[in-house]
């Protein structure tokens, strides 16, 4: 690319940023991404959730002649991402099963006519022969594969459809392609390189940090209790996430919640589409909803305003946890990713493994990630430390994870593990066969049960040696020997607690266990005391608590802007959000512009939309309260 050319796309790229986006200058490695791409340059992009990765392929498919192609899998998103792109002026148009014959004609009609600048495509559907023939006959600017991940076999997105998506470049190679993913660690990263044919192109690896997203993980003593007191304590009445492993769970933690007086909603692949869609769209335009779901909702969520996103169940991995969590806070005001974890959820998802009927190097695999993802759940070290590590970036201590707010004490626990194995070993020694947590650590804490006294298990030389610990405590020891493999469960004899080869050591002496010391029930209270009364207080960004603003009048103009959006988002039929994101509103809150001209000046307000709703913001505002 001649520096003459470098120079007109960096001109023209910043114009349509400030025309059609409103925002004054690009972020990160937007910038170098846009002029890359318009360029004719491939490109791989890892980028955050919140961080702009959209800009990155609608600015170079407006830089360059003919429709940019934009793979995705979010079907039912679609409609929200062009009605947004609409709201700027931007032709936008989207092709998949939710669409008759004849509105699909129409779409194809436009595209080979000319008449788009953004076609929104689900794999499937690109894979048709009709399709293929359509972009055949039609000048393309790019291809853009969003959420391109899915073609990982090992990651917790896969689509099979995604492994076809290399015909791209063997169709159309002189097509500059963008694939763009918010997920990926570096065995990923080669995947999706050697999987869509991008040898050739260009990386951009972001920082992986959320710095306004405050991470939490909590022993599991009460989830549902926990998790109505985290709820409806920092996050009372605002929009957020509770992610659950089964359908059965979800429904009942939403109508608990319901019942609590949270406006909770149910979404699982269980639900009929209608029902699903339904509460995805109420979820997606309505202010102060919590969506209680598997993880078939949530990839590619554009919904800026999530406060938080909470785990009652871990995730398998640390990539479907970063995702996860990264729903939550993309406006880039404060948010909060909770998790509630146990000794049950070391279980299951070992025994997910070892039950799965995939090779064994698939299970090897998922042995790492899962390893890698207990780590972080047990770590006694800054959390954002840990997660950024994972994803070969370092980083200083965050100071505003739970482990940095609210240090956990380092808890040498050799000895206490040394006394579990034993009395593991010496149950299944004495009866010939295993049993369960609940009577290993009734042994191990001398409770003579009926149980206990019918299998001569209070004559054993280690029942009682483990008065000094409470059961929350034996359980917290038994996760860590369960979490690096010392200790197994077999399931199909009930839950029965195994010794693995590598206790041996431990036994012996040749190794150490470091762990965090759990909580106590007074200490998890003063923890609560603590945290509310410090977020109460914060005001500095950094903090999980609401936004605060210092001026009243600022505040009441914020939330007459709030109405007057929800009112306009209904008439129009489209979420809030597109039409503009509470960023947008607290700066003209802030400013209480006067002028046309002044309101082109907040970020977020570009040409069109100025045109379309500034006249009527200025009279709104000349009319509030000074």
């Amino acid at each position: 690319m001649s520096a003459r050319a470098s120079s007109t796309f960096d001109r023209d790229a910043l114009a349509i940023l400030n025309r059609v986006f409103g925002y004054a200058s690009f972020r990160g490695a937007q910038h170098s991404i846009v002029t890359h791409v318009a360029a004719g340059g491939d490109a791989l992009v890892l980028m955050p959730t919140g961080g702009g990765k959209s800009l990155c392929y609608q600015i170079p498919a407006l830089l360059r002649d003919g429709v940019g192609v934009v793979i995705s899998p979010l079907i039912a998103l679609m409609q929200d991402q062009v009605d947004a792109l609409r709201e700027l002026g931007v032709r936008a148009a989207f092709l998949n099963s939710s669409l008759g014959a004849r509105e699909a004609a129409a779409v194809e009609r436009a595209v080979a006519a000319g008449e788009l600048d953004l076609l929104y495509v689900a794999p499937e559907r690109l894979l048709t022969a009709r399709c293929l023939e359509l972009l055949e006959n039609a000048r393309l600017a790019l291809f853009a594969i969003d959420e391109a991940h899915c073609v990982s076999q090992w990651g917790h997105d896969f689509r099979p459809e995604y492994l076809q998506l290399a015909v791209l470049h063997e169709r159309w190679p002189q097509v500059p392609r963008i694939a763009l993913t918010a997920t990926a660690d570096a065995l990923t990263r080669r995947e999706i390189v050697a999987k869509l044919g991008l040898h050739s192109a260009r990386e951009f690896v972001s920082s992986f940090d959320r710095p306004n997203i405050r991470y939490r993980i909590v022993e599991k003593i009460d989830p549902k209790r926990q998790l109505l007191d985290f709820v409806a304590g920092a996050h009372a009445g605002e929009a957020g996430i509770v992610y659950c492993a089964s359908r059965a769970k979800v429904d009942e933690i939403a109508h608990w919640l319901s019942a609590q007086g949270i406006a909770a909603l149910p979404y699982h692949a269980g639900l009929d589409n209608a029902t699903r869609s339904a509460h995805q769209a109420r979820f997606l335009r309505e202010d102060g909803l919590v969506m209680v779901a598997t993880i078939a909702f949530g990839m590619g969520i554009d919904k800026p305003d999530v406060r938080f996103v909470a785990h009652l169940d871990m995730p398998k991995s640390v990539e479907g946890y970063y995702q996860e969590t990264g729903r939550a806070g993309r406006d880039g005001a404060p948010a909060e990713a909770w998790m509630a974890y146990g000794l049950a959820d070391v279980v299951q998802q070992r025994r997910l493994i070892e039950q799965s009927e995939a090779d064994d190097a698939y299970k090897r695999v998922a042995s790492a990630k899962l390893d890698a993802m207990l780590g972080l759940a047990e770590t006694i070290d800054c959390r954002r430390v840990r997660l950024l590590a994972y994803f070969g970036e370092s980083s200083p201590p965050c100071g505003n994870c739970d482990n940095c707010l609210e240090p956990p004490q380092p808890w040498d626990a050799t000895e206490p593990a040394r006394k579990l194995l034993s009395c593991i070993y010496r149950i299944r020694q004495a009866s010939g066969f295993g049993f369960g947590a609940q009577h290993v650590i009734a042994v191990l804490r001398g409770h003579a049960s009926e149980r206990v006294r019918q299998h001569g298990h209070d004559a054993l030389s280690t029942f009682g040696i483990g008065a000094d610990l409470s059961e929350t405590e034996w359980r917290a020891v038994l996760r860590q020997l369960i979490a690096q493999g010392l200790v197994t469960v077999d399931h199909a004899r009930h839950q029965v607690l195994v010794l693995a080869d590598a206790s041996r050591a431990l036994l012996r002496g040749e190794r150490t266990l470091q762990m965090r010391r759990p909580k106590t029930e007074s200490g998890r209270r003063a923890g609560r005391s603590a945290r509310r009364a410090r977020d109460a207080s914060a005001s500095d960004g950094t903090a999980a608590a609401p936004a605060v603003f210092g001026d009243a009048t600022v505040e009441a103009l914020f939330e007459r802007l709030r109405q007057w959006r929800r009112a306009t988002a209904s008439t129009r039929g489209v979420p809030s959000y597109v039409i503009f994101h509470d960023a947008t509103l607290r700066g003209i809150a802030e400013r209480r512009p006067a002028t046309l001209a002044e309101l082109a000046g907040i970020s977020g307000v570009g040409e069109k939309k100025l045109e379309a709703y500034g006249a009527e913001l200025i009279d709104l505002i000349g009319s509030a309260d000074p």
